[in-house]
Formats: C-alpha cells, sequence, structure tokens
C-alpha cells in the first residue's frame, strides 16, 4: 500500500497532542482524515467513514480507549494502534487492555520537536501505522457471546508429541504477540513442569506494564527476569529492555548486552540458540507473531537437536513475518492456532500429550 493511499483517524483528547500527531503523519505523508476528541466520537466517525488505521489514545472523556477500541472491534473493525506518552506502570498495564480489546500494536508517543530522540520515536510511529494499514482485522463479537463460541470450538487437547522430559519452554514474539501470550500463558497451571523464557519485541517502557497486565489472567507467576537467577517450573520470565536472554544447563538465567540480532535486543534467534545448547530435545521452542525473521533460524536449530518446535498459524497472527520465515525453513514440527498452542501446553502438565 502505498502512504498516500493510507488514511488514519487520530482519537486523542489533548489538543497540542492531536495537533503534534497530525503533524508527524502528514509530513510522512500519510493522510489524516480526522481528528476526534473522545470514543464516542471515535465510534461515530468509523460508522460513517471507514479509516485504515486509528491512533487511539487511552485516557478520555466520554468513552476511555479501551471501551472504544472494543466497540469498533465489535461493530466496524480497523487496525487499532494505541499511542501512549505515560510510563507509570500501572497505567502503561491499562493499554494492554486496550490489545485485549483488539487493538493490533502499541507506540510510544513521539518526543517533541527539537527532542534528541525525536526522528527516531516519530519514525516508529509512522512504521507501525504503515505496518497496520495492511493488517487484515476481524470483527471481535461481544465478550459473553465470545466465551460461548470458544467453549464450543476450543479443542480440549492438541496432539503435540512432547519429549518425556521437558526442562525448558522458549517463547519469541513480536507485533501481535502480547494477546497471544496471553492467550498462553492464562492456561498453564502452576504444576507446569518446565520454566518459560519468554522474548517480545517492545519498545522500551512498556514492558513493566505488559508484565503486570499479564499476571492479572496467568496460571503461572510472570517476572521480568534478573541475571543469575534459577528459573523455576511453573514461572515465567520475560527478558527486560535491552537485553538478551539465554538460559545455561543448571537453568540459570543469562544476561547480555551484545550487539543486536536481527536488529532487537532482546533477541529470540539468542533465546533459541541458547535453549538449544542447554537442552536439546528437552526443550520447546515457539515463534509466535511478528515482522522480520528473528528466531526462525535458530528454531530449525531446535528441531534439528530434537526439540519440539511451534510456529503460530497464519490466519491468528497480527503479522506473519516471523512464523512464515520458520515455515518456509521447516523449521517448526507443528503450526498452530494460540488456542492449539496453550491446549498443547496445559496438556504437559496433566500429563498428556507425551511420547
Amino acid at each position: 500500500m502505498k502512504d498516500s493511499q493510507i488514511t488514519v483517524l487520530i482519537v486523542e483528547d489533548s489538543p497540542v497532542v492531536r495537533e503534534f500527531l497530525n503533524h508527524v503523519l502528514t509530513k510522512a505523508g500519510i493522510k489524516v482524515i480526522g481528528v476526534v476528541s473522545d470514543g464516542e466520537e471515535a465510534v461515530r466517525f468509523v460508522q460513517r467513514t471507514r479509516p485504515d488505521v486509528i491512533t487511539m489514545d487511552i485516557y478520555m472523556p466520554m468513552l476511555n480507549g479501551i471501551d472504544a477500541t472494543r466497540r469498533i472491534m465489535e461493530t466496524n473493525p480497523v487496525p487499532i494502534v494505541i499511542v501512549s506518552g505515560n510510563w507509570d506502570p500501572r497505567e502503561i498495564e491499562m493499554t494492554f487492555r486496550a490489545m485485549e480489546a483488539g487493538a493490533v500494536a502499541l507506540v510510544r508517543r513521539p518526543q517533541g520537536i527539537g527532542h534528541p530522540d525525536h526522528e527516531a520515536t516519530a519514525a516508529e510511529l509512522v512504521q507501525n501505522v504503515r505496518l497496520m494499514s495492511e493488517v487484515k482485522v476481524v470483527r471481535r463479537w461481544p465478550r459473553n457471546r465470545m466465551q460461548r463460541t470458544e467453549a464450543v470450538n476450543t479443542p480440549r487437547s492438541t496432539p503435540v508429541s512432547f519429549a518425556d522430559s521437558v526442562r525448558v519452554v522458549a517463547i519469541g514474539a513480536s507485533t501481535g504477540g502480547p494477546p497471544v501470550l496471553q492467550t498462553i500463558l492464562q492456561q498453564i497451571a502452576p504444576s507446569f513442569p518446565a520454566p518459560v523464557l519468554i522474548v517480545q519485541h517492545m519498545a522500551a517502557g512498556f514492558l513493566p506494564g505488559m508484565v503486570e497486565w499479564l499476571n492479572n489472567t496467568s496460571g503461572i507467576p510472570i517476572k521480568i527476569a534478573a541475571r543469575g537467577e534459577t528459573a523455576l517450573a511453573g514461572h515465567a520470565y520475560v527478558a527486560p529492555d535491552g537485553y538478551h536472554m539465554g538460559v545455561d544447563q543448571s537453568g540459570m538465567i543469562l544476561l547480555a548486552q551484545v550487539l543486536p540480532e536481527n536488529g532487537a535486543r532482546p533477541s529470540v534467534s539468542y533465546l533459541f540458540r541458547s535453549a538449544a545448547a542447554s537442552f536439546g530435545r528437552n526443550a520447546v521452542g515457539i515463534l509466535l507473531t511478528g515482522m522480520g525473521r528473528d528466531g526462525a533460524a535458530e528454531l530449525k536449530v531446535l528441531k534439528d537437536k530434537g526439540a519440539v518446535t511451534i510456529a503460530q498459524n497464519k490466519e491468528s497472527s497480527v503479522i506473519y513475518g516471523m512464523p512464515a520465515v520458520a515455515a518456509e525453513l521447516d523449521a517448526a514440527l507443528y503450526v498452530l492456532s494460540p488456542e492449539q498452542i496453550a491446549s498443547a501446553l496445559a496438556a504437559m502438565t496433566i500429563g498428556e500429550g507425551h511420547d
């Protein structure tokens, strides 16, 4: 899609921020077709005119960004990018509730003109809007109807065969990853037989809020990993901002600030390579939605070591990049939806799905 064809609705209660976002997007050649100050106006606008992308604030009068996102996704679905300028973990946690409601990306508000980080943060917003303009979103059913549908359609088990002794589960995700991680982690019980190590590509500053949000629904404790701690079974550890994460044969977490891989630090490739070296066939590697190829070749390394490897399927991926490359490399033993991945891992807890 050409930039001139991308149309955007800006939803933001601050007049100054509205004007600023309009300036950043139009300067990049993106057409802003509407600027509104609250969620109610956004819902009405989308009923009349459908933009390619919506940039959404969270805290607004009349109707906040979470409820506005939910209503838009239930009636006239449009890719929604949450733009946050607040770094308080409790308040950032609220932005992830909007992703739970159907928003597809989360990006920090660009720094002001004249700030040394203005160009980089403005480019980050523009890149997200361009990418999300090509995402195919589907209608979200109201929560009570969705729960009834899932109860009927979600399989109780998935025929995934694991090794007798899984020592670690390594998961990599990028764009669209947080809601998928939520789906997976809420199905894992405290008796899960291995630690779960997670690399989620995300702008700096959002990670504590994401972990807090995931902990609200997860079946196991989730924390940001610390160097030298032992990864415990039935616990999940997320790589911290700016650090690669690995694990040694004793289960000790390793953090490193060496050069980025595939443009990312933390890198999924680093985590998968470490899991393969330390645990081989007793590891599980899972590659979720995201742009690029981070982790795809290393998922193949895991597979060649005898580990169980899983890639998210195309239909459920916000961006079918990393798992698509894994499929091209024949790196995944299984290609599954988030619900099927959750079901497969849950089966490990109750003793199903083993050789």
